[in-house]
């Protein structure tokens, strides 16, 4: 008999990651790829390594789901689900205790909230303001004049809590320059712009409730400062997967085994499901959008 392969695709606002699981939810392939927003050829270079990687083609795969930014870009796909969905299938089924995911990725930040079955419970989503995503901690990169691979590192040094003023990614890079032509020392200003970054994502939590069994995922899970700052702020521990982008990916991977073969891996409820995906869909169309964050902050 032989071998069933599934995909999973996130096409996200800055990196495209895919996914690959043989018919027992083995993780055959994951790659990661960044080449700038919502990119195509990011993504089909993403599912070309996938696959290689693998050992496969894209005539073995029996079901690929999209995800993210792009999902609706990613060609030969079954179906496409939110990242909201997909980011909870893959938590839920490598934490079946966690409760709540704390993502972060590029250009957006989500918080969602998993009930008992390991289904999205509740979500609150930010992804009209660059503050506290990827985006933002490149700005702090720049004004620090230092790799983005670094900032962490260097916020981790960081002795003393400086006010910082503006969570805004336009005028912060004017702020962070200011302090640093005062005197402040490099590793105080990071480390203080991490915590200002933690405590507005404690906003996020507030609206969905605090939870134990934190996870968090997205890019900025990498970054040991983030990490350790949005800790402190929660005042409790978080779980991060050893590959934290990928966890989209992952889900809308187990999504395209559950749905194809009609098993089981986590918890699917494909009514609940559709009407989590009906709400994100109405939530963010930009026809029901109002005053943009950007101008409802300087108030």
């Amino acid at each position: 008999m032989s071998t069933a392969y599934f995909m999973g695709v996130d096409l996200g606002s800055t990196t495209a990651k895919a996914v690959v699981l043989d018919d027992q939810a083995k993780v055959l392939s994951a790659h990661i790829v960044q080449m700038g927003a919502v990119s195509r050829r990011g993504m089909e270079q993403a599912v070309e390594s996938a696959l290689a990687s693998a050992g496969i083609a894209q005539k073995d795969i029996n079901y690929t789901i999209g995800t993210g930014y792009g999902r609706r870009l990613v060609p030969e796909v079954g179906r496409t689900f939110t990242e909201i969905t997909c980011h909870a299938r893959g938590v839920a089924a490598l934490f079946p205790e966690a409760n709540l995911v704390i993502d972060i990725g590029g250009q957006d930040s989500k918080v969602i909230a998993l009930d008992e079955q390991g289904l999205v419970d509740n979500f609150a989503m930010n992804d009209r303001c660059a503050s506290g995503t990827g985006r933002f901690y490149e700005v702090l990169a720049r004004a620090l004049e230092c790799d983005i691979s670094e900032v962490g590192a260097l916020a981790m040094k960081g002795t003393k809590d400086l006010e910082v003023s503006t969570m805004c990614a336009t005028f912060a890079e004017t702020e962070i320059i200011s302090l640093l032509a005062e005197g402040a020392d490099p590793a105080d200003v990071a480390a203080s712009v991490h915590r200002a970054i933690a405590h507005r994502a404690l906003g996020l939590v507030a609206m969905v409730g605090k939870r134990d069994g934190i996870i968090m995922t997205g890019g900025v899970a990498k970054n040991p400062a983030a990490v350790h700052f949005l800790e402190a702020a929660l005042k409790q521990k978080m779980q991060v997967p050893d590959d934290p982008q990928i966890m989209g990916a992952y889900g809308a991977a187990l999504l395209a085994l559950e749905i194809s073969s009609g098993r089981q891996i986590t918890q699917y409820d494909p009514e609940k499901v559709q009407a989590l995906e009906s709400k994100v869909e109405a939530t963010f169309n930009p026809k029901n959008r109002s005053i943009p964050d950007c101008i409802s902050c300087q108030k």
